[in-house]
């Protein structure tokens, strides 16, 4: 019977601890000049070749690093490496998302002042990441085509927590049926007009609109 509150009292102190820690990080991140996207989504969205083709474009004009959580393999880091940027893997263990102190301690030796973007990837996951701020400027939730057309419903808290809604895997959209008006109209059902793009790595659709969108908050937060 004792178990209950004390599991409340613990997981709020440690939430409690880390958003402190965040504000500070959100501080350090605008002092620095730097503009942090993370990217949240459930395993196999698309995320990583989303990623891979936004390094790949913006390390042509910008300075852009990433962070990488993973439980435990490189593959995702050193995938994106192939971009040019500086990526580092974040292996969590058996922790199923990134917190604060992961990233603050990530960063430890990093100059951020030398850059201009930098994109956090958490592990693939639609619940626990939405509770811990990484004190990021924008945070771009993703689901991809292939998940169907619900998962705004299944999965609220992540949507309400997130900034931006990015449909991926457009490419797949007529082979899997999926009903891109009814994603949108459940993406909205939770969070009102929330700014949703419609994209696919594999063929470049949207990914230019979304780029731009992204390069405007970063001169807007400057």
């Amino acid at each position: 019977m004792m178990n209950g509150p004390r599991l409340i009292e613990v997981r709020q102190r440690v939430l409690k601890q880390n958003d402190l820690l965040a504000r500070a990080l959100r501080e350090r991140f605008r002092r620095a000049g730097v503009c942090v996207i993370s990217l949240v989504s459930s395993p196999g969205s698309g995320k990583t070749a989303f990623l891979e083709r936004t390094l790949g474009e913006f390390v042509r004009r910008y300075s852009v690093a990433a962070l990488v959580g993973d439980l435990a393999t490189e593959n995702d880091a050193q995938r994106l490496r192939r971009s040019g940027a500086r990526v580092q893997q974040i292996a969590t263990g058996t922790v199923c998302h990134l917190d604060a102190a992961m990233i603050e301690r990530a960063l430890e030796d990093w100059s951020l002042e030398e850059l201009d973007f930098l994109f956090i990837e958490n592990v693939g996951n639609l619940v626990c990441p939405a509770s811990y701020d990484l004190g990021e400027e924008l945070r771009l939730v993703l689901m991809s085509v292939t998940e169907g057309e619900d998962k705004p419903l299944k999965y609220p808290t992540i949507f309400n927590t997130a900034d931006v809604a990015v449909i991926t895997k457009l490419d797949l959209a007529a082979a899997v049926e999926f009903d891109l008006e009814a994603a949108k109209a459940q993406i909205h059902a939770v969070r009102p007009g929330m700014r949703i793009f419609e994209v696919s790595a594999k063929s470049g659709v949207g990914l230019a609109e979304c780029w731009r969108y992204l390069e405007a908050r970063r001169l807007s937060s400057a």
